[in-house]
């Protein structure tokens, strides 16, 4: 905070304070004029008066600020009655003690300013001083706060720590029994380890009787095996040449057959063309034999209407169809198409 802050709350506090021991206006105009005057070396005017004090009428302060610096005027003056000097003596006396008067204020103002200085650096140290002791009485508080809550904590701790230790102990004795246990099952785990190795090696002798004996019975099977390889190899090739003379014999059978096939394929297609001419030929007697039918029944129908006519005139038509036909009616017709051989294949 600057030195001008610090008058100005002063001033603040000296003039409530004023205003509550001066309540009629004029009179705390009057002290509030030689408060800044005399107290901090402020020249008073009119609006710094009414900005202090702020009672009355502008007039007021203008009125007493006149009243204080002719009151001053007045006392500033110095006055030597002597009867043996002259008037103009006795002023220039009052002149020269009014000039040693006003220096001396100066000085034990300026003396009074040092003082005020001193006094505020000293002021501005104690508070410093304040300042940091604040700042350390601060920091221990937070470092005892952490040590009480570091203290809490390791309080904390050790009480989990010893319920973790009642727990290990109770945990320690379950686990000695637990071995103990252990123990005596290892003991009695090794009486039936022994007894299960003499068991083991009776049971291996054993084995090894019948794997000596497995032993010999495989060799004699596998000269068996041999022999039977040995049997199988020789029908295998047996096989083998007669496979090679059945695979020739079957060469020549489809050479033979392919000739066959070849000649009976030649017969086939001459007999194909020999039925497509005999189809042409049946095709042409179908025809002639629809326009004979309907010949015949032209003179059916005539024959019916001419019924007086007689038998004779009933037979006249039946012997021109069968000069026609080249048959009789009571013969039966031949087949038109031969039937076909059927072509066997080997």
């Amino acid at each position: 905070m600057s030195d001008a802050t610090l008058d100005e709350v002063r001033l603040a506090a000296e003039i409530e304070r004023l205003k509550s021991e001066f309540p009629k206006t004029r009179e705390l105009y009057r002290e509030v004029c030689a408060l800044l005057f005399f107290r901090f070396g402020v020249t008073p005017t009119a609006n710094r008066l009414y900005q202090l004090v702020r009672r009355g009428s502008m007039g007021t302060p203008t009125a007493v600020l006149s009243e204080f610096w002719a009151e001053l005027r007045e006392k500033s003056r110095v006055r030597i009655e002597h009867a043996d000097l002259p008037e103009e003596l006795q002023g220039a006396a009052g002149e020269l003690v009014a000039a040693l008067w006003t220096r001396a204020t100066a000085a034990a103002q300026d003396a009074l300013e040092a003082l005020r200085v001193e006094v505020e650096q000293a002021r501005q140290a104690a508070q410093a001083s304040v300042t940091a002791m604040e700042g350390d009485l601060a920091r221990t508080e937070t470092a005892l706060e952490q040590r009480t809550s570091a203290l809490l904590a390791a309080q904390v701790r050790i009480q989990e720590l010893e319920q973790a230790q009642a727990a290990a102990a109770a945990t320690r004795n379950a686990l000695e029994r637990e071995v103990e246990r252990l123990q005596q099952d290892g003991r009695e785990r090794d009486g039936a380890l022994a007894q299960a190795r003499a068991d083991f090696a009776v049971e291996l002798d054993k084995l090894r009787a019948g794997a000596e004996l497995a032993e010999t019975r495989l060799q004699a099977a596998e000269k068996r095996a041999l022999l039977e390889i040995e049997r199988e190899r020789s029908a295998s090739a047996r096989l083998q040449r007669e496979l090679e003379a059945s695979s020739k014999r079957t060469a020549r059978a489809e050479e033979s057959a392919r000739a066959e096939i070849q000649s009976l394929q030649g017969q086939l297609g001459d007999l194909r063309h020999q039925a497509g001419m005999q189809e042409g030929r049946l095709e042409a007697l179908r025809a002639a034999h629809a326009a004979q039918t309907r010949e015949l029944d032209a003179l059916r129908k005539k024959a019916g209407e001419g019924s007086g006519t007689g038998k004779a005139a009933g037979a006249a038509p039946a012997q021109r169809v069968q000069r026609r036909t080249g048959r009789s009616a009571d013969t039966p017709a031949k087949p038109l198409r031969p039937a076909r051989k059927t072509i066997a294949r080997k």
